[in-house]
């Protein structure tokens, strides 16, 4: 897909209470909009969805895969440099653009582009970013009042640029997004988090990778330039009129019947006999992917969520969920020009699937003359990372985050974000102290689903999987972790910085109906809290960037 406030902000429908937020589902039900597939059945025991959706783009007026070329994400232009700060100007807007051949999707997108442009930043250098919304004031066909939070994942934000669910700019209004802690070269990406509709926000287009480039990473003899590719995951299911069908599937989730890399159904890659670097991030709004080449040749994995790995991984499979993401070397040397290698998706447990949904994206090999430098993997990449040398003895606290359906919504230890938002936003899962580690127990006591869980602000170390070890290429710097189907997982996290900050499921109609909480970090020397907002402020009264 490519070509505000304080609290007192919360409470004019833009955000609506739960009561009207499920009249207007059950209006748009019956305006044949969205349909509930099968929701009375666990996922595991579903079908192929295959006539659950009457209003379904025919699979007959689909490109089949493997036909439409592979597209590579735009990459944001920073103004001029004013010797403070980088700075990028984003505007979100709908747009229409030609998805399947032949007919016209309507989008939201940064910059007229979805998936987003890639937005470059310097490792320790401030980084700025103007966030206009000139959206539609209510959904063209969905009916929501359109309102939008940016949450750059994986960034260690200060509370009131962390993209809080009730932190909302409206169509007409503008926010700046400063990034100015230092961390390490990393694979992030920017998303919309507006509560109750972040799912159709970013299904619609809000969403695109943000890269932080360091010296270490520079200097490593990695694939680098046209050989550092980002990969944007995603699916998508299209109605006959070629507009985004989604479906709340009881809330559930949305699984759609096309996969999509960096906006094209399933495309074909055209690469040199050389090793390629792939940024690959999962922005689906719920599937999970188990990926491997039909080679079975091996991925190396480099990087993880928070940046390298202290060492490459081998691995013919590599499972990853929304939010998720890791950095793999193909190497295509040895392959004779014509060969075609496709990127498979042997689906996990509790995923709805299609005709294609194996099939993610095709390499070619052609027979183009390359650029041979930094077209190695050292054995050593990042050992000094501070997430992966802390000890499980350093932890200063135990918690247990339990993942459960009750009373038809998602909860964290029996809360949702309703209950955060009668607290004032006062209530909290956990409140550790600044610069601290903590051993945080994420438990899913079901085999009826599997959640993506999301900490923001903190990187972690995975430290176990059912008292298993974690899986060797997630043993890198983490924010997200696949807790699957009756999983125990422990992470270590470490805590800087202070402030409220979000903790939820990555399945965003999970997130949105109403899993997702939040902790407080509590400031290491009595400072006073930052606030968990920052205003947007009208189009008009914004001075130049």
């Amino acid at each position: 897909m490519n070509a505000s406030g304080d609290q007192s902000e919360y409470h004019d429908g833009t955000m609506t209470d739960r009561k009207a937020l499920n009249l207007s589902r059950r209006d748009a039900v019956k305006a044949g909009v969205f349909l509930a597939a099968a929701a009375g059945l666990p996922l595991a025991r579903r079908a192929a969805a295959e006539t659950a959706y009457p209003n379904r783009l025919a699979e007959s007026r689909l490109p089949k895969p493997f036909t439409l070329a592979f597209r590579r994400l735009p990459v944001a232009e920073a103004l001029p440099f004013n010797g403070v700060e980088d700075r990028f100007d984003i505007t979100m807007s709908m747009f229409q653009a030609e998805l399947i051949p032949g007919y016209q999707t309507t989008l939201f997108g940064y910059n007229r582009s979805v998936p987003g442009p890639t937005i470059r930043a310097v490792a320790g250098r401030r980084t700025k970013v103007r966030m206009t919304n000139l959206l539609p004031a209510t959904h063209p066909y969905l009916n929501y009042a359109v309102t939008t939070s940016t949450h750059l994942h994986g960034f260690p934000s200060l509370p009131q640029y962390d993209g809080y669910a009730s932190d909302l700019t409206k169509p007409g209004e503008t926010k700046d997004y400063v990034y100015d802690r230092p961390v390490a070269g990393r694979t992030m990406w920017y998303h919309d988090h507006a509560h109750h509709h972040t799912a159709e926000n970013v299904y619609m287009g809000l969403a695109g990778q943000y890269h932080v480039i360091d010296p270490i990473d520079e200097a490593l003899p990695l694939p680098a330039g046209e050989y550092d590719v980002a990969i944007m995951l995603g699916d998508a299911m299209f109605q006959a009129d070629g507009n985004l069908l989604f479906s709340y599937d009881d809330d559930s989730g949305h699984w759609g019947d096309v996969n999509m890399v960096n906006g094209v159904p399933w495309p074909v890659m055209k690469v040199a006999r050389r090793k390629y670097r792939f940024r690959i991030c999962s922005g689906a709004v719920a599937r999970s992917y188990q990926l491997s080449l039909d080679n079975g040749a091996p991925m190396i994995v480099i990087g993880t969520d928070s940046g390298l790995m202290p060492a490459p991984v081998s691995t013919t499979s590599l499972r990853t969920s929304s939010g998720e993401r890791y950095e793999v070397v193909i190497d295509f040397a040895k392959y004779a020009a014509g060969t075609k290698i496709v990127m498979r998706n042997s689906s996990p447990k509790n995923n709805v699937n299609f005709t294609h949904s194996s099939k993610v994206m095709m390499f070619e090999v052609t027979s183009d003359s390359f650029d041979s430098s930094n077209n190695s993997v050292p054995d050593v990449l990042r050992p000094d990372n501070s997430a992966m040398l802390a000890l499980e003895s350093s932890s200063a606290a135990t918690r247990i985050i339990q993942t459960k359906r009750q009373g038809g919504e998602w909860t964290i230890n029996g809360h949702t974000w309703a209950d955060v938002e009668a607290s004032n936003y006062t209530l909290t899962e956990a409140k550790p102290r600044e610069g601290t580690n903590e051993i945080w127990t994420f438990v899913n006591d079901h085999g009826g689903w599997f959640h993506p869980m999301h900490l923001h602000l903190v990187e972690f170390r995975v430290l176990s999987r059912n008292g298993k070890p974690p899986r060797p290429y997630e043993r890198g710097p983490k924010d997200t972790v696949y807790v699957g189907e009756n999983e125990v997982v422990r992470v270590l996290a470490h805590f800087e910085g202070s402030g409220r900050y979000m903790i939820h499921c990555h399945n965003v109609i999970h997130e949105d109906h109403d899993m997702m909480s939040q902790f407080e970090v509590l400031p290491a020397h009595g400072a006073a809290p930052n606030p968990f907002s920052a205003a947007a402020i009208p189009i008009a009264q914004a001075g130049s960037l």
